[in-house]
């Protein structure tokens, strides 16, 4: 019986490796330019910053738009099919905020 727990967690974990390699093996199908066109008509401004990244199994382009002095629009835009898939406005404060906190997180990998 225990040999039969230890092959279903091994097929389970062979599956799951094998769903997030798939995942991050994924290539975008626009480019940065192209997505930075999509991003700025949804929300006109100058870009502060840009990336491309995995967040939760999507590829996404995400784009931090000054829209006003103190404002920043935040906008994802799928890499795949170039649709907008969230918009958030934050000020500047929260902006640095959540820059602090992906540092630290990038520090602990």
């Amino acid at each position: 019986m225990k040999h039969k727990s230890i092959a279903t967690f091994l097929a389970a974990a062979a599956m799951a490796v094998s769903a997030f390699g798939a995942t991050t093996a994924a290539k975008p199908k626009i480019t940065m330019e192209q997505a930075r066109a999509i991003a700025l008509k949804k929300a006109p401004g100058k870009i502060k910053s840009a990336e491309l990244e995995n967040e939760h199994g999507k590829l996404i382009y995400s784009f931090d738009i000054a829209t006003s002095a103190a404002a920043i629009t935040e906008v994802n835009v799928d890499a795949l099919n170039g649709r907008i898939v969230a918009v958030q406005h934050e000020n500047a404060a929260k902006e640095a905020a959540e820059k602090k906190q992906e540092a630290k997180e990038k520090a602990k990998h």
